[in-house]
């Protein structure tokens, strides 16, 4: 196997997943066209969203399945892989109305889209409104067709098959975990403090890390037919990938550059996300300093000024070293199992860098 070899594969299938949605969404957009033109936005906004991108999910589907003796460029696993495109475009419309975020990848988010277009058409009633209601519809749909494409796959997803149960857990595990999430940004100030960190850690697991590479992983493998115990290996290797590649975007989130990030410096802090970082600073930092973060996490009109001293505490404190602590067992813990996996040279390599690329990250 060659460096060439490997990337080849890899390249053919995304671009084969990138044109699977091309086609999916083609005929989706013929159908809604029959029902108003006025409908355009809905599909114009889905379309954008899952156009480039890391393909993380899709690509851990993939070799889920080559590891598990799936052919290349097998038509159901590139369904699959457009399936999680479009389930991961769903829930970051419905995330970023949920934070509050603005800004998706660079450039303004769904529901700051529909607010703009509002705007921009001098329409009547309010905008942000407008904005929040159109792109939740946009998410829905999304969220539809993800399982109308996942549907499209026949025999191998069907109702009681492994692959159906992944599917099937996967989203409502996301669901649940979205709710963890929003219920600590209220509850959080409130709660025991010293179980900030451990509910935290929950809401990573079930918000994003499932979702991001051990559902994936597994779901290619069911679909290739891969044993339980193979399935089981998969999941001792991505759940603490999945987990750690979290962590590293909730310090991003914090201390990452907009311009490679693309979101504004500090915006998990309006937010108000109560990451696994925060949950340290918290319980590391002095009463006085606790407080200040406790005080100006969520506050929309946050500053600069304001963002550098809530780093300053997560620094001075030792929130930063013990969340990139975290990530580094994490990451061990993952690579550890990586290495015990019955998988074929090409496979695993695979797998390999997009670990390394997933906890390295800068963006």
């Amino acid at each position: 196997m060659t460096t060439e070899s490997l990337a080849s594969e890899q390249s053919r299938f995304v671009a084969d997943v990138a044109a699977k949605l091309n086609g999916f969404l083609g005929v989706q957009q013929e159908t809604m066209a029959t029902i108003s033109p006025d409908v355009a936005p809905l599909m114009g906004s889905i379309t954008s969203l899952v156009t480039g991108g890391k393909r993380l999910r899709a690509l851990m589907c993939y070799w889920g399945w080559r590891g598990a003796g799936g052919e290349s460029a097998h038509p159901d696993i590139i369904t699959a892989g457009c399936a999680l495109e479009l389930f991961q475009a769903a829930a970051l419309i419905h995330d970023d109305i949920i934070d509050r975020s603005d800004t998706r990848r660079g450039g303004p988010s769904v529901h700051k889209r529909f607010s703009q277009l509002h705007e921009g058409e001098g329409w009547a009633l309010d905008s942000e409104r407008f904005g929040h209601a159109a792109a939740i519809l946009t998410g829905d749909l999304c969220l539809s067709f993800s399982e109308e494409a996942f549907t499209e796959i026949g025999g191998r997803a069907a109702t009681g098959t492994p692959a159906r149960r992944i599917f099937n857990l996967m989203r409502a595990e996301v669901m649940a975990g979205q709710y963890l999430d929003i219920l600590e940004e209220v509850a959080g100030p409130v709660r025991d403090r010293a179980g900030a960190v451990r509910r935290a850690q929950s809401i990573i697991r079930f918000k994003s890390a499932k979702y991001s590479t051990e559902h994936p992983l597994a779901l290619g493998g069911a679909l290739a037919g891969a044993s339980e115990e193979l399935l089981q290996g998969y999941s001792a290797f991505a759940l603490p990938l999945g987990e750690a590649f979290q962590l590293r975007d909730d310090v991003l989130g914090v201390f990452g550059d907009p311009g490679t990030t693309g979101k504004p410096a500090g915006d998990d802090l309006r937010e108000g996300k109560r990451t696994v970082l925060v949950g340290f600073a918290i319980n590391q930092a002095g009463a006085t300093d606790s407080s200040y973060i406790d005080t100006m996490l969520g506050r929309q009109d946050l500053g600069e000024a304001e963002v550098a001293e809530i780093r300053r505490i997560i620094v001075d404190c030792g929130a930063l070293e013990a969340t990139e602590s975290m990530i580094e067992e994490l990451s061990n813990q993952a690579f550890e199992a990586l290495e015990s996996l019955p998988l074929a040279e090409l496979p695993l390599t695979a797998l390999r860098q997009l670990a390394e690329a997933a906890v390295s990250r800068a963006a």
